[in-house]
């Protein structure tokens, strides 16, 4: 099985941790969900595999989730995951699925455990922090 990565190359997070996989030596699956958008099935299969609920991967910031009311905690799950099939943009980034599991990685750095190896370091996250030093060691 193969690495998945639910990827929206306009988000730094996620641009860091397809490098990060590239660069363990692994070509994932990149699915830019902005451009295809999300299954009802999809993102219920995700969540369940990531231990999430669509409130908790609701994305808060830089996306439209107050203008629509769904900040507010009467919100049903149910309207979360209607909402954010309209606007996938709703939807944290990235998911990514691999052999060891599935993860929303934010931070970046979670996706270290998803790997078989660990890159060569030194690695660093969006912001410039060190997560693997020189001899490819965790940081941290």
């Amino acid at each position: 099985m193969s690495i998945v990565i639910h990827h929206n190359p306009d988000c730094g997070t996620s641009r860091n941790v397809l490098d990060i996989i590239r660069k363990s030596g692994t070509e994932p699956v990149v699915i830019e969900y902005m451009q295809t958008g999300w299954t009802r099935q999809q993102l219920l299969a995700l969540f369940a595999a990531a231990d999430l609920t669509p409130r908790q991967a609701l994305r808060t910031s830089k996306s439209p989730a107050a203008e629509l009311g769904l900040m507010d905690e009467s919100v049903s799950e149910e309207a979360i995951l209607a909402a954010m099939l309209l606007h996938p943009v709703l939807v944290n980034r990235p998911l990514v699925c691999s052999p060891k599991g599935t993860r929303l990685c934010r931070p970046s750095e979670l996706v270290l455990d998803l790997l078989e190896r660990l890159p060569p370091g030194p690695l660093y996250k969006e912001d410039g922090e060190m997560i693997l030093n020189e001899r490819g060691e965790r940081v941290g």
